[in-house]
């Protein structure tokens, strides 16, 4: 059984989860639901495009030196967060290129 099966949430605890969060834009939300799922893939695709673009040009007038390469690779560094799983290999200080753990090669 699981904690929230053990404690369900009571209307304070609910409250307390969704204070501070926007309001429900629900032209928004009818919008959405007109899409196909192909299409709502695209906007999200488009939405993307355009956070990294606007990333990029934060990152341009922070660091104005840097190539457009090394801007690119700050963009994706952001974006792309290194997810580790458990039983697999961890990566050491020096950048994954020695294996600190010999738990996957048994």
């Amino acid at each position: 059984m699981s904690k929230l099966e053990e404690n369900p949430l009571d209307t304070a605890a609910i409250q307390e989860l969704v204070r501070g969060l926007d309001p429900v834009d629900w032209v928004q939300l009818r919008l959405t639901a007109s899409l196909t799922p192909g299409q709502r893939i695209r906007a999200g695709l488009e939405a993307q495009e355009f956070a990294m673009a606007a990333l990029r040009g934060t990152l341009r007038r922070r660091f104005p030196d840097l190539s457009q390469s090394e801007l690119n690779m700050k963009v994706l560094a952001h974006f792309t967060p290194l997810r580790m799983h458990l039983g697999g290999p961890r990566l050491s200080r020096d950048g994954g290129r020695r294996c600190v753990s010999t738990a996957h090669h048994r």
